[in-house]
């Protein structure tokens, strides 16, 4: 089966930020892919790169809402998984969310991030309340994937619950700019989380320069073991494809091996205080 990770930037257009998704999802399609993933805010400029002021939930949309609507239909059109990220607001609170679309075009849910940091151009913790939808993995047409969107793919914990709960891809909504990490810091944490956990995983970055950043692109994916199979160019819009069997990740070391001897009755103690002042 073939994924595809639409590495685009955003302009101050929406509509037209929205139409270019479009017409990657139609080319991904026409190329047989069978997921599609898109990065972080991939239809609106990174907002947080400035701190927030007056009403920002005013920038935020519903999730069911008119650009879920429009990918809802071109994901029934091709029969095709999509993954979006996008700056929702529900009610008083606004979140980064990503919408998981299945195949029949019916929105099976939301991720919301949960881990929200704060630093220079990176000012997320005004904008965005901590996700309050766990870590859910969804039984899609084509497979069972989880969302860890940017900042939740550096907790661990976040990582094995996908693995727990079954996921067999796990795709990685980021906004990473040039220059943010050593070189092949974050592919080698994906590469380890996908070897610790028995899953693929696809990091989908956004391009392009905006006020404060520049978002470098290099997205890329990792199989089961660890490997690195497909790498996206450094600041270009493009579509990356990587085949992948899902298959696979039942015969991984994780799941052969780390899954099945975990200790979570242990693990428990060891990061609660109070479990461990009642000894």
């Amino acid at each position: 089966m073939k994924i595809a990770l639409v590495q685009q930037h955003a302009t101050c257009d929406k509509t037209n930020n929205i139409r270019r998704g479009l017409d990657a999802v139609d080319e991904a399609a026409a190329h047989d892919a069978r997921i599609v993933v898109f990065p972080e805010l991939a239809f609106e400029r990174f907002h947080p790169q400035r701190p927030a002021t007056g009403n920002v939930s005013s920038l935020a949309e519903p999730v069911p809402g008119p650009t879920v609507d429009v990918f809802c239909e071109r994901a029934a059109r091709h029969g095709i998984v999509l993954v979006l990220n996008l700056y929702e607001r529900d009610g008083l609170r606004t979140f980064d969310c990503s919408p998981v679309i299945d195949a029949d075009g019916r929105l099976l849910g939301r991720t919301r991030m949960i881990h929200i940091t704060d630093y220079a151009c990176f000012h997320e913790q005004g904008y965005y309340a901590p996700g309050d939808t766990g870590a859910p993995v969804y039984d899609t047409r084509h497979g069972r994937l989880g969302v860890a969107i940017c900042y939740d793919r550096h907790y661990p914990e976040y990582m094995r619950a996908l693995a727990v709960a079954g996921a067999d891809l796990v795709v990685v909504p980021q906004a990473g700019t040039v220059g943010e990490w050593p070189e092949g810091l974050y592919e080698a944490e994906m590469q380890v989380a996908a070897f610790q956990n028995g899953y693929y995983t696809a990091l989908c970055n956004r391009v392009g320069d905006e006020e404060c950043l520049t978002f470098s692109g290099e997205s890329f994916v990792c199989a089961p073991n660890g490997r690195v199979i497909a790498r996206a160019a450094a600041g270009k819009d493009c579509i990356l494809y990587a085949d992948v069997d899902l298959s696979t990740a039942a015969a991984s070391h994780a799941r052969r091996l780390f899954l099945r001897d975990r200790r979570p009755d242990l693990y428990a103690e060891w990061i609660d205080p109070a479990a461990v002042a009642r000894r």
